[in-house]
């Protein structure tokens, strides 16, 4: 089923434009959080939890897949970079003391630029997702 389906279902559910609204939102949300490997989890429990609809939070948990994954989560520690006023993101490498330490040790320079950033733009994304899908709805049901 392609996205295109999934997100007319979204707004033919039966369901409150707002309810709608706030499962596809925290759907996104949770989808480009820093929970990398966690985000289907987690957005089952969130709409257990506060009794949204799960099938739009997960449609909106899918946003982030393995094609859109990666530029998203480069602009966002890009863009947390930036924030956080982080100079040099890529540290060189020294690829004759290539042990794990050293590379945990490099990777950590991108740890608060990924976490900052991804929420910056998950928080900035479940808004704009609420207002297009809130606003699809209330449309959808005028005709």
């Amino acid at each position: 089923m392609a996205l295109r389906d999934k997100l007319r279902e979204v707004i033919s559910t039966q369901d409150s434009p707002k309810k709608i609204a706030t499962s596809f939102a925290a759907g996104i949300f949770i989808g480009m959080s820093p929970f990398l490997g966690l985000h289907t989890v987690l957005g089952i429990g969130a709409a257990w939890l506060f009794k949204m609809n799960k099938f739009v939070t997960i449609v909106g948990v899918y946003i982030t897949n393995p094609w859109t994954i990666v530029p998203i989560y480069t602009f966002a520690t890009w863009l947390g970079a930036r924030l956080l006023g982080v100079d040099k993101i890529i540290p060189p490498l020294k690829w004759h003391a290539m042990s794990c330490s050293y590379r945990f040790n490099e990777v950590s320079f991108f740890l608060w630029p990924f976490v900052f950033g991804s929420t910056v733009v998950a928080f900035v994304s479940a808004i704009v997702g609420y207002i297009i899908v809130y606003h699809a709805v209330v449309q959808n049901r005028g005709k």
